[in-house]
């Protein structure tokens, strides 16, 4: 039986795997995407992770194509049991700071919902932090939605710990919904945007952390070990930074670990990020059901105490 982890005191759970769907009407669309969906849920996933901004940086788009897809996925299912959706808010208006005002949050939300074609979501996040919003503003709007039946968890995306803290404290004081999850990036190439404090509040608080580019944008996959392979994906152009920093020297790591336990690289990468101090499951998407079916391989994998020390030692210098 899959393991699961609960999220915060919310009363959801997940197994040690989100499916990213930033990937959905973008470069997995039509039946291959609907087949990604439903082979998740077959092996056992339950949440599936958009945003109302996906996929508005690719021309043409105008955000929502992702919601919008998962959506019909879900009329054509015709049914929503065992499937969790998490959506976000607060990264659209990127010309203005993709603001989090009260009036943008309930627009927002109202939005989403028709587009997913459901009466509730599931766990609906802050895509980023709004210095330029008062925070309880931002509390007392998302408050609403959940007393309204809308959502029914909220979440953190892109915080800080001061400000995360802060959030947290607010929402105490004013006895209204708390944040129950933090999704912030944390892989083995990048680990000081949660290790620390941040990691500390949220172990605290019993905050659960879904981090997004578990993968490090797939260059955990172990596919781009040279400028030759920057055109595998159109994600390519990221992995110089990479290359040049602990990369090689973690990748090198992974595929020991490959030989000793015949899993890849990217479900060892997975699987190290599941195993830290607060984390409940790493989020990450594909675009063909090849890449899902080594996503779904991670979920049970174990790492032995020495191989999560050796990638901890190996990428400690990228914290």
């Amino acid at each position: 039986m899959t393991e699961l982890r609960t999220l915060g005191r919310s009363g959801l759970a997940t197994p040690r795997l989100v499916l990213g769907g930033n990937v959905f009407g973008w470069t997995a669309t039509g039946e291959e995407a609907f087949r990604i969906l439903d082979r998740f849920v077959d092996a056992g996933g339950t949440m599936i992770d958009t945003a109302d901004v996906y996929s508005a940086w690719v021309p043409g788009h105008r955000g929502g194509e992702s919601e919008t897809l998962i959506g019909e996925w879900l009329r054509r299912r015709g049914s929503r049991e065992g499937v969790l959706i998490a959506s976000k808010v607060g990264m659209l208006h990127r010309h203005d700071g993709g603001k989090l005002e009260p009036w943008r949050i309930e627009k927002a939300a109202e939005a989403s919902l028709k587009r997913l074609g459901v009466e509730t979501i599931d766990l609906y996040y802050a895509h980023q932090d709004d210095p330029d919003t008062p925070m309880e503003a931002v509390i007392e709007a998302f408050d609403r939605l959940v007393k309204a039946g809308k959502v029914r968890a909220l979440g953190a995306s892109n915080f800080t710990a001061r400000r995360l803290a802060r959030a947290l404290s607010l929402a105490r004081e004013l006895g209204m919904s708390r944040y129950e999850v933090l999704q912030n990036e944390f892989h083995l190439l990048e680990r000081g945007k949660l290790e620390g404090e941040l990691q500390r509040i949220c172990l605290a608080e019993e905050i659960g952390v879904l981090p997004f580019y578990g993968l490090a944008s797939g260059y955990l996959t172990g596919k781009y070990r040279s400028e030759a392979d920057y055109g595998k994906s159109i994600r390519g152009d990221r992995m110089a930074k990479y290359l040049d920093g602990r990369g090689p020297a973690v990748l090198s790591v992974l595929d020991e670990i490959s030989a000793q336990t015949g899993a890849t690289a990217g479900q060892i990468a997975l699987a190290w990020v599941a195993a830290q101090p607060a984390v409940a499951a790493p989020i990450a998407s594909a675009r063909t059901l090849d890449q899902l079916e080594e996503l779904i391989g991670a979920m049970a994998l174990e790492l032995t105490p020495a191989q999560l020390a050796t990638l901890n030692e190996v990428s400690a210098g990228s914290a």
